[in-house]
């Protein structure tokens, strides 16, 4: 398993750890979210998290289930995220990066703490997202014929040398958390078992989305 002076190992992840909801907003082992954090509750968390080992979590609200009592009922899988680049801003606010380390999945909800949503987690089904090493199969000509008509019917522009150049594993990584998609599609990418099945879920939903699969009636793949 190749490892990373940056990531923590397995017996050092945080059991308890504060999550940040946001619909549409995937981030991935490995991924890099950029995030623009203004409202006072997830201003104390990150400033909270950056005292306390510069991790929280991503997690999309599930609208197919009824609130609780500290609001949106939550998706049981989200992804820990590592401070890895912070700046404020004059105006008040905090740009800070998140970079992927390792899927979890929700246990328990613990109380709130200063406003923002805390969570007991478990990791061990997603062990394998610490193997930096890994990547997808990929069949890298489908994927870009796929992808150039898909951004073509989204007017995308795209630098397809930088596309060409990336890795699979960052290629598959960068196109599914930044690609728009449905919100549970985004889901259903961070959930893929394997990194070969979120490469195969990846092209499905692009090749789908090129011929119109959110507008035109298609159906898609999570259907």
């Amino acid at each position: 398993m190749t490892a990373s002076a940056w990531h923590p190992a397995y017996e050092d992840l945080p059991g308890e750890i504060a999550v940040f909801p946001l619909t549409g907003a995937l981030l991935l082992p490995q991924g890099r979210l950029p995030l623009n954090i203004f409202e006072p509750r997830y201003l104390a968390m990150t400033l909270d998290s950056l005292a306390e080992g510069r991790m929280f979590g991503m997690v999309q609200p599930n609208p197919s289930e009824p609130p609780g009592e500290t609001g949106p009922a939550l998706y049981r899988v989200g992804c820990l995220g590592r401070l890895s680049s912070f700046s404020e801003t004059e105006d008040g606010r905090l740009l800070i990066t998140l970079t992927g380390i390792i899927r979890f999945e929700i246990i328990a909800e613990l109380p709130m703490r200063r406003g923002y949503r805390r969570v007991r987690v478990d990791y061990s089904a997603f062990a394998e997202d610490l193997d930096l090493a890994q990547g997808p199969d990929l069949d890298r000509v489908r994927l870009e014929r796929g992808l150039r008509a898909f951004f073509r019917a989204r007017g995308i522009d795209a630098n397809w040398q930088a596309v060409r150049e990336m890795s699979n594993a960052s290629l598959v990584t960068t196109l599914s958390m930044v690609c728009p998609f449905e919100p549970c599609e985004k889901q259903a990418l961070l959930e893929a078992p394997t990194v070969d099945d979120r490469a195969d879920l990846l092209l499905a939903l692009i090749e789908i989305g090129a011929h119109g699969g959110s507008e035109g009636g298609s159906r898609s793949p999570l259907s």
